[in-house]
């Protein structure tokens, strides 16, 4: 088959290649930039079209869905297939996710649900993947595997100056100041399920006039979905991981690497940014435990940090997500926490139990290599 593969600096954008050629099909890449490409989707349009009259492709392929690229494969009747990775992610929210010509792929099937109840039959559920082989290739040298990491996170904690939450709260009103107080303090006790989008109703408009968000007036998402995704689950998020991280530090070291260098916790090393391709994999080989504490508001989905430390031979405790049940067994593939308590007494007993750590850890890679890798979903979603 051949394919028009939309490239762009997505993650995981070297595996899918790789597993496409692996895989037999002919790829012809059409490079884009996320910042400059589509602000001008007309002139996108226009040189996609060149190119698919040149080339004729099978399908057209993208790692996330882009509403531009959909608009050009509708007109020139050719399939749009993409497999979006992110969470929250607007443009699933365009209209022209409708277009016949599309097959969306989302890894949460929380999401997927509300686009099928809704009668939108374009968008289907598909977990995320690892290159296993890539993984496995990567060893770690004798003296660095003398670094071990107890525990470690790999992430962001959005951080970051300007942040939308703190612009929105500083116009608000007492009561919505409350109001979100206590929503945020519920949301922070429950894992699995995000509560945020539906109780905003009685302050939607107070959080409007405070800090403006227009959903695109081309798009069916609402503007409860804007502010619990971008704004409000942001915030949980960030003091859900430092609270929890806080938590595990009183007693054991944790190492993070993210973003921020200049983010700091009592007891935490922050080791900054970490290279996705080469240098994440061996993080997750010399830690003993591995932690995944998922963005809230992603519905049931798996992120893709979890597949890749699985992936990689690293034992995953994680927040729960009720997708990993369709594919993992808890306690023998990765193991999950119910809260902090829960949290804190297997990071203790993890750590004193060496073997049955790493017979989880083993458990999953091979899991995940057996079934999960970009090789087995490239088939999946080629299968039409």
């Amino acid at each position: 088959m051949k394919i028009l593969f939309i490239e762009w600096e997505s993650f995981g954008k070297e595996d899918v290649k790789e597993a496409l050629h692996a895989e037999g099909h002919e790829i012809v890449s059409f490079p884009i930039s996320i910042e400059e490409d589509l602000d001008d989707a007309p002139a996108l349009g226009d040189r996609l079209s060149l190119v698919l009259h040149h080339e004729v492709p099978d399908v057209v392929f993208s790692i996330n869905y882009f509403p531009a690229i959909s608009i050009v494969c509708n007109r020139e009747y050719i399939r749009y297939i993409s497999w979006i990775y992110d969470a929250p992610y607007a443009r699933l929210y365009s209209q022209t996710v409708l277009n016949p010509c599309n097959k969306v792929y989302v890894f949460d099937k929380g999401t997927c649900m509300e686009f099928r109840n809704a009668g939108v039959d374009t968008v289907h559920y598909l977990p995320l993947a690892v290159n296993t082989d890539r993984t496995d290739a990567l060893t770690v040298s004798v003296e660095a595997s003398k670094l071990r990491y107890d525990v470690s996170f790999v992430g962001s904690f959005y951080v970051e100056k300007n942040d939308y939450f703190d612009r929105m709260m500083s116009g608000v009103s007492d009561f919505t100041k409350g109001y979100l107080d206590a929503v945020i303090a519920a949301q922070m006790k429950i894992q699995g399920y995000d509560l945020v989008e539906d109780v905003l109703g009685p302050i939607i408009d107070d959080l409007y006039k405070a800090f403006p968000l227009d959903p695109d007036p081309k798009g069916m998402e609402s503007r409860e979905y804007l502010y619990a995704q971008y704004v409000i689950d942001r915030r949980i998020t960030t003091l859900d991981r430092i609270d929890l991280l806080n938590s595990i530090a009183k007693k054991h070291p944790v190492d993070i690497f993210t973003y921020v260098k200049d983010f700091s916790m009592p007891n935490v090393t922050n080791h900054g940014r970490v290279d996705y391709f080469h240098k994440m994999p061996l993080v997750f080989k010399q830690s003993r435990i591995n932690l995944n504490i998922s963005r809230r508001g992603i519905k049931s989905g798996i992120p893709l940090r979890a597949f890749d430390i699985m992936g990689c031979g690293g034992f995953l405790l994680s927040n729960f997500q009720a997708d990993f049940l369709d594919d993992f067994v808890p306690g023998e593939d990765f193991v999950f926490y119910e809260s902090k308590e829960d949290l804190l007494q297997k990071v203790d007993y993890y750590l004193d139990h060496e073997e049955e750590r790493q017979a989880v850890a083993k458990n999953g890679h091979d899991k995940v290599a057996a079934g999960h890798t970009y090789r087995h979903r490239i088939r999946e979603m080629l299968d039409i």
